[in-house]
């Protein structure tokens, strides 16, 4: 069975959103996009232990990364976003969508999330898509949290573990420090 391993940047008080650039989401008037981009923490992460292939994304970062990623060449990362399988959950989106190899969840995704789940294969990774997290986080699948804990307090903004969060006890599989601070942990639900 396969898993979805959530890895996500965070500050202290448990705020994800817009990690990488001032315009990622402003959406509540959010003031402090690009907090992540100093500590340069996803240079630390092995992919590889995670044994992930597909990604999920909700609309938002599915877009986001599109405009960023897709079709470069001045970089590692673009050829692999560009071959990998997508899964974009989204109801206001339609297909075909725009970046080669996606897959649109438009109906029932947390079932059709747990059907996919059921099927043999790589990981699914997950990175930012806060609405879809809290979605996977309701309804109890994602199986491994990988957080990217920045020494950092915004004091405001979109948190991964809202006021509304399932009650969940974690178990920590890993951990290691970055020379910026950053604490990469490895959780897994219990």
């Amino acid at each position: 069975m396969r898993k979805i391993v959530l890895l996500t940047n965070i500050t202290l008080d448990g705020v994800m959103q817009a990690p990488g650039l001032p315009d990622e989401d402003t959406r509540g008037n959010f003031r402090y996009g690009g907090w992540g981009a100093p500590y340069a923490a996803m240079n630390y992460v092995n992919n590889s232990d995670l044994d992930t292939g597909p990604m999920l994304f909700g609309r938002r970062t599915y877009q986001q990364f599109y405009n960023s990623w897709h079709g470069r060449t001045d970089n590692p990362y673009s050829q692999l976003l560009d071959n990998a399988v997508k899964y974009v959950a989204s109801t206001t989106l339609q297909e075909p969508l725009p970046w080669q190899n996606s897959v649109l969840l438009s109906h029932d995704i947390p079932a059709a999330l747990a059907d996919l789940k059921a099927q043999p294969g790589k990981n699914f990774l997950v990175m930012g898509s806060g609405v879809l997290v809290a979605t996977l986080m309701q309804h109890s699948l994602i199986d491994l949290y990988v957080l990217l804990i920045h020494p950092l307090v915004l004091g405001s903004g979109r948190r991964l573990f809202a006021d509304n969060s399932l009650y969940t006890t974690l178990k920590l599989l890993d951990h290691k420090s970055t020379p910026t601070g950053v604490v990469i942990a490895t959780y897994q639900p219990v």
